[in-house]
């Protein structure tokens, strides 16, 4: 067991010093988590210690993961590692009772992250969170609390399309493990999109079954998904589609919900228009007569009687979402403060990703408790395909 956080303040652990690893020992450095402060810095590659040690005079850095938990120099540690690795790095820290944020995705089968809940589940007293910064983003916050008081009804239908991962190929080729089956476990379902399977979920609940068509390389000379196109199915009649591509230069962002009172349009992740019906859409239907569907197709009844309408802005800073999280973790562990993502939440995004991939896979519609067994099997034949990295 590590020892106690100092008062007030959280020594954190960062494992993996790549791009988000130095991105939060930056933060933190800069002061944007109070309570927060850099424990060790631990990463494989003696060049990123070397960089760390360079940004971060002081702050002690190692090799190993394990010598890190042990090491009575952190009080949490933070996962910014390869997808794989989420779920063996937080099963340890649990063991250990060290607090442990992992980052998204919180694995790349559904059957590893069953495995890092169940321990969860044996160490309640061991806070555990998942790096899910846009349910600290207050735009989405506001749509989870407009929908969850039924203000817009019963979902009658999601769509999504998400499209603003333009990649290029050099992108792909400046690591090796970089979007491949058994170095990462996809492409842009676990890479780009794991954020928007997260927040679908969270604000419009789990679908019951997915069909999905994806193209493996398609625009990239990678063998992953480049380019998903699935249709979910809610129960009782609701449905949603979720787009997604990484060739897209262009790109678009824009989320519609629709209840059976009202709709919510998101344009860009930044602006939302919410439209409130006076009554349900079918009540409104049965009240019009014939001679008001005539005024309605020659123009003289307004629909814009029957709704009304309200623009939520939030003024975005770099970061902030992140931050949010970090410093949420720290008072959780500090204080008990709510998590606003709880480390077993992530599991719902990866079972989403892993029935698309089965669904593309197999032609057929898939349900979310699909076999995990078969779903494994199937991916690991395209790791062995690779022939590079071991099979899961």
């Amino acid at each position: 067991m590590t020892t106690a956080p100092s008062q007030g303040t959280l020594r954190l652990g960062i494992v993996g010093y790549g791009a988000q690893g130095s991105t939060y020992a930056g933060f933190i450095a800069d002061g944007r988590t109070p309570h927060l402060s850099i424990g060790a810095i631990c990463d494989v590659d003696p060049q990123r210690r070397a960089q760390a040690e360079r940004d971060h005079p002081g702050v002690p850095t190692l090799e190993d993961y394990s010598d890190l938990l042990a090491s009575g120099l952190v009080d949490a540690v933070v996962t910014c590692v390869p997808h794989y690795l989420h779920p063996e790095m937080g099963i340890e820290a649990l063991h250990r009772g060290i607090p442990v944020l992992v980052e998204k995705p919180a694995g790349v089968y559904t059957k590893q992250v069953a495995e890092l809940n169940r321990v969860a589940e044996q160490t309640p007293d061991v806070p555990f969170a998942i790096m899910f910064n846009q349910r600290n983003n207050p735009l989405y916050r506001r749509i989870k609390e407009i929908i969850d008081a039924g203000e817009i009804g019963a979902l009658r239908r999601t769509n999504w399309i998400i499209t603003t991962w333009w990649r290029p190929q050099g992108y792909y080729d400046q690591s090796a493990w970089r979007a491949t089956w058994g170095g990462e476990g996809g492409g842009v379902l676990v890479n780009q999109a794991p954020h928007q399977l997260d927040l679908l979920q969270w604000m419009c609940g789990v679908p019951r079954s997915v069909f999905a068509k994806a193209a493996f390389g398609f625009r990239r000379d990678i063998p992953v998904e480049d380019e998903v196109t699935a249709v979910l199915d809610y129960g009782n009649g609701a449905t949603g589609v979720f787009i997604t591509a990484t060739h897209d230069l262009v790109g678009t962002d824009r989320l519609e919900i629709l209840g059976e009172r009202g709709k919510i349009v998101v344009d860009g992740s930044r602006t939302a228009h919410i439209y409130r019906l006076r009554e349900d859409e079918q009540e409104l239907s049965r009240g019009l007569d014939m001679q008001a569907v005539k005024g309605l197709f020659q123009g003289s009844l307004d629909p814009h009687e029957f709704y009304e309408e309200e623009k939520l802005e939030f003024e975005s800073v770099w970061g902030e979402q992140h931050t949010g999280v970090l410093e949420n973790f720290a008072l959780h562990v500090l204080e008990g403060a709510p998590l606003l993502a709880p480390g077993t939440d992530g599991i719902a995004g990866v079972r989403l990703a892993n029935a698309i991939h089965l669904s593309a896979w197999k032609g057929e519609e898939v349900p979310l408790d699909f076999d995990l067994d078969e779903h494994l099997e199937l991916l690991n034949e395209r790791i062995a395909a690779e022939g590079t990295y071991p099979q899961r």
